[in-house]
């Protein structure tokens, strides 16, 4: 990052009326071996500056990934450029939308079960669950549930 930009934003971040401090990687290393925590990227984050304690709650961080909000290519095309497809500017279908995390408790057919994961939504109303394990093909809507509307980031576990 341009230096000219890292001050811009650290003075902004002063405007905001949070406590900002910075700290060399000399500094980041002393207090993270001062305060006997393992090397982690995640870890060394939270020990830059002047630091007297900190309390970690997990052992683990959160794992978050940005997926975006979707696409504005209303014509998919082959590898040549040509149009194949058309997208359809409905969004939500049955009141879900591709990217919300959802459980689904099947009790008819083939997939019996429970499923609980990313929702990949089709106008039909039969979804497909991207779950831990895999990818589940033609869940109805009428098992799903919402446990989160997609907001743009993908979750871990």
């Amino acid at each position: 990052m341009v230096n000219s930009t890292r001050w811009a934003l650290f003075n902004r971040l002063k405007e905001t009326g949070l406590p900002v401090s910075t700290g060399s990687g000399g500094l980041t290393k002393f207090n993270r071996i001062r305060l006997n925590l393992p090397k982690t990227h995640w870890l060394d984050a939270a020990c830059v500056g002047k630091l007297e304690s900190i309390k970690v709650l997990t052992n683990k961080p959160l794992l978050i990934q940005a997926t975006g909000r979707g696409t504005r290519q209303m014509c998919g095309t082959d590898k040549y450029g040509f149009p194949t497809r058309h997208r359809s500017r409905i969004q939500i279908h049955q009141g879900f939308q591709t990217g919300d995390i959802i459980k689904a408790v099947v009790t008819k057919g083939k997939k019996i079960g429970f499923y609980l994961g990313r929702v990949l939504c089709r106008a039909s109303g039969s979804f497909d669950i991207v779950t831990q394990n895999g990818r589940v093909a033609g869940i109805s809507h009428k098992y799903c549930q919402s446990i989160h509307k997609k907001d743009g980031y993908s979750y871990g576990f």
